[in-house]
């Protein structure tokens, strides 16, 4: 288990807790009183560290390694059932975007979500999960597929931005993802979004339009990362806290923007905590949400995202 900065007092405890098992297990000596302290100690220690954490934080978090991912997700939900569709029938198959139809609770998705590697090769292989305009093209010929055959769309945004390399733009990246902005707007089906890790910019907004758009407790959804902010306003990543808190990039930032719906609450710890418990929440509100949204008709659908989006930053003075 790998272990943040300000992480660390759990982490001690956590080897105090081990070694003293140990110490138990391995000679007559009784500390399971000792053992029940520690453990009560852990506890009270991960609750304090957790319930007060900075925004600088939550995107530390939302960056941890041992953190599921699109795939991980789409395994857990779907089992055997997901069944992934390749490439954009125009440039190339990105391994950054990822998708395909699968099955949760017994209802049929098309799913679309941003890929990143667990190790050097596979970062590499999948881009650091910044797509390319492929991917977006991608991304909207399987949602145009589920419109087709009537069948909701499920996305996971897990992104530190699109690619922002030369042949990308020469392909069109700002008008691959404002295709998709536009198009989704006007999407005849359910769209349920969810922001599992990082939500950056752009790269985020290309599947992020929908009915019900929600993120994980420990996620951030933003225009900007805290460290670009900060290279751009003080020429340096010196300031990425300050930035992160600045940027209103938070879960609870977001839903009292009223840029999201709803917030999806994490184990103690965050997702990589304890992931068949996020698994299970996760399952158990994608399908509350259908359910929500399976009965309005497509015309109630397309209106009622649309003035949805349409009222997002509008105040009156």
């Amino acid at each position: 288990m790998e272990y943040l900065d300000f992480e660390l007092p759990i982490k001690d405890l956590q080897e105090q807790y081990t070694k003293a098992c140990k110490i138990g297990e391995d000679s007559a000596v009784d500390v399971s009183d000792t053992c029940k302290q520690i453990e009560k100690k852990l506890k009270e220690t991960k609750k304090e560290i957790y319930k007060n954490l900075t925004a600088w934080q939550r995107v530390q978090l939302s960056r941890h390694p041992n953190r599921p991912y699109t795939l991980d997700y789409i395994k857990a939900l779907c089992g055997n059932s997901f069944l992934e569709l390749h490439g954009d029938r125009n440039v190339a198959d990105d391994k950054a975007m990822v998708g395909g139809l699968g099955k949760i609770d017994g209802q049929s998705f098309m799913i679309v979500g941003q890929q990143k590697g667990y190790n050097t090769k596979t970062r590499q292989y999948r881009n650091f999960g910044m797509a390319s305009p492929e991917g977006y093209r991608k991304a909207l010929r399987l949602m145009k597929s589920a419109e087709k055959f009537n069948l909701p769309v499920l996305t996971f945004i897990d992104t530190p931005g699109a690619y922002p390399g030369l042949e990308a733009e020469e392909r069109g990246q700002g008008e691959a993802i404002a295709r998709n902005i536009l198009e989704m707007t006007r999407l005849k089906v359910p769209i349920i979004v969810v922001v599992i890790g990082e939500g950056a910019s752009g790269g985020a907004l290309g599947i992020g339009v929908g009915d019900k758009v929600m993120m994980l407790e420990n996620s951030w959804y933003s225009v900007i990362s805290p460290e670009n902010c900060s290279s751009i306003l003080w020429r340096s990543w010196d300031h990425k806290e300050q930035a992160a808190e600045a940027l209103k990039l938070t879960a609870k930032d977001a839903k009292r923007l009223k840029v999201i719906d709803s917030i999806i609450k994490e184990p103690l710890g965050g997702a990589h905590s304890n992931r068949e418990e996020m698994y299970k929440t996760l399952s158990k509100v994608i399908s509350e949400s259908f359910q929500e949204l399976k009965n309005l008709s497509p015309k109630d659908l397309v209106e009622t995202r649309m003035e949805k989006y349409l009222n997002m930053g509008v105040f009156k003075s």
